[in-house]
């Protein structure tokens, strides 16, 4: 399949790699163009929100024929999902400080930079702002933040190889636990994420706030 939406051979799956691509070249999926219609889809979501995301906007400025990514992505909710996951301005590298405070600390900066510089905030804002109003897009959205989580694993298994963690704690909530603040203090307490919030906020969550010797 091409961009002009031609069939050429059997129809392939999303996520199958055309023939002669190196594998993970189009890490969600998709026809050839995958990453201009991601592209197009997250800058559209930037700057008018879900609401005005449409195929024909995202065909329009990709380049790519609207059928083709019907083909695809039937709605534009699995699109945003699918561009979510491949979008490769989305991504992430894990760190390995060498220690679970310094990994931690990353990726929590790497969420706080998400939420508050443009055009990646605006990108995020829109998506959980709609989030409530389509049961689709939620089930894209939990597909997303499952596979961060997936790939943030590695980080939690050399804490508990180190020592520094324990084997039954749950990396889903610790997570939680940060995002969540960085989240509530930004858009409801209006306060600045800086530095220091990122170092508390995770030292806080690994070692809690009370005395080390209470009465």
């Amino acid at each position: 399949m091409n961009g002009s939406g031609q069939q050429g051979g059997p129809e392939r799956r999303a996520g199958q790699s055309e023939p002669g691509e190196p594998p993970g070249g189009r890490r969600a999926g998709g026809p050839r163009k995958a990453q201009e219609i991601f592209d197009a889809t997250l800058e559209l979501l930037a700057a008018h929100g879900y609401e005005g995301l449409t195929i024909e906007g995202v065909a329009q400025r990709s380049g790519v024929n609207k059928t083709t990514i019907y083909r695809w992505w039937p709605s534009k909710g699995a699109l945003l999902g699918a561009a979510l996951l491949g979008a490769r301005r989305l991504d992430f590298d894990l760190p390995d400080t060498g220690s679970l405070q310094g990994d931690l600390e990353a990726l929590l900066g790497a969420i706080v930079t998400l939420l508050t510089a443009p055009p990646s905030c605006d990108i995020a804002v829109a998506t959980l702002g709609a989030v409530t109003h389509s049961r689709e897009l939620a089930g894209h959205i939990r597909e997303f933040f499952a596979d961060r989580l997936a790939r943030e694993l590695p980080v939690f298994d050399r804490a508990v190889a180190r020592g520094e963690l324990a084997a039954d704690a749950d990396p889903t909530l610790l997570v939680d636990l940060l995002a969540g603040a960085a989240w509530f203090r930004l858009t409801l307490r209006q306060l600045p994420l800086n530095q220091d919030f990122v170092s508390h906020a995770v030292r806080t969550v690994l070692t809690g706030a009370g005395t080390s010797d209470p009465l």
